[in-house]
């Protein structure tokens, strides 16, 4: 299933994140990219607040978070060449004890975005024929952007424009938070420094999407050794206005992600979850997800994918000619 129509339309979940619209609740992303951003940038911005039974932070730690947001960087490059499965199991409330619902999705960068073909839960197909129309689909819109088609422009610059205003998003986080280091933390044969994020008296928002800023507060672990993001966790601590102030995000909200070094030097998204509570229009909505990420493998470039994804559609259709030909 794709996120939106392929090619022209098909759009990244990174770029929905600060512009989805609240029908479609992917406002929470929002609150996700603007905890996510605070804490890469606001190491880097010479500002820390210290508690009294904590060490004093240093001049090396703003080199510390500018390698941290450099990492970042380069593991968000990373996505548009690796593929994915990510398991999604969704509950109607925190309290609910039926089983999740689950649905899971097979994550393939298209070169203007993200592609989502269901899949079952061992990550196989489960109806191999629309999974098949589904590849098939995927090969053209990437065969387009591989011949450097003239049709494929607006798709790609309409890309290009929302990197770009989310890293502009990035960019004006960087006085948005102080910094507290907490402790020391192992997790597994690793040791993580804990921080305390709080929202900089000082901070002034400049738009809608930086005045979450001040909402919300939480906690990082950075893992010094590698200078990466293991860890996040952030509370709404404000009722939070979203989709031209037509809906709401409550107080108490909450937002956590573990990220783990997948290759050498290479770390993503392992686990995150949502549990935001809030309301839209006239009525109230409750999103409670947990999303496991798992599988990722390098698929390239569109130029690189395709040849991947046509080798993948020629192996099938070998297999199926094949199990005709044994059928008696």
């Amino acid at each position: 299933m794709y996120n939106n129509y392929v090619p022209r339309r098909i759009q990244s979940e990174l770029t929905l994140a600060a512009h989805a619209p609240i029908s479609n609740m992917n406002h929470r992303a929002l609150i996700i990219l603007a905890l996510l951003s605070s804490a890469l940038t606001a190491g880097a911005g010479a500002q820390s607040a210290v508690s009294d039974s904590s060490a004093a932070i240093g001049p090396a730690r703003p080199e510390l978070f500018t390698r941290v947001i450099a990492n970042q960087k380069r593991a968000e490059a990373a996505l548009e060449l690796y593929e994915r499965v990510e398991r999604v199991e969704t509950r109607k409330s925190s309290s609910d004890l039926s089983p999740p619902s689950i649905k899971s999705s097979r994550v393939i960068p298209s070169g203007t975005g993200m592609v989502k073909i269901p899949v079952g839960p061992d990550g196989t197909p489960g109806d191999s024929a629309a999974y098949r129309s589904s590849l098939e689909n995927l090969a053209r819109a990437l065969a387009l952007l591989a011949n450097d088609g003239g049709s494929q422009r607006d798709a790609l610059e309409k890309y290009a424009k929302k990197k770009k205003e989310r890293n502009d998003l990035i960019d004006a986080t960087h006085n948005a938070f102080l910094f507290t280091f907490v402790a020391k933390e192992p997790r597994g044969d690793r040791m993580l420094a804990k921080y305390r994020m709080d929202p900089s008296p000082a901070f002034k928002p400049t738009s809608r999407f930086t005045s979450i800023f001040p909402k919300v507060r939480g906690f990082v672990w950075i893992d010094e050794a590698s200078t990466e993001l293991a860890r996040i966790e952030g509370e709404v601590t404000d009722d939070i206005s979203v989709g031209l102030f037509l809906g709401k995000i409550y107080k108490g909200s909450h937002f956590m992600q573990e990220r783990y070094e997948f290759q050498p030097g290479l770390w993503l998204a392992s686990f995150s979850q949502y549990d935001f509570d809030g309301r839209k229009l006239f009525s109230s909505f409750s999103v409670h997800e947990r999303t496991f990420y798992t599988s990722y493998r390098y698929i390239g470039p569109p130029k690189e994918a395709l040849a991947a994804i046509r080798q993948e559609l020629g192996h099938a259709e070998f297999d199926k000619a094949r199990s005709c030909a044994a059928d008696p």
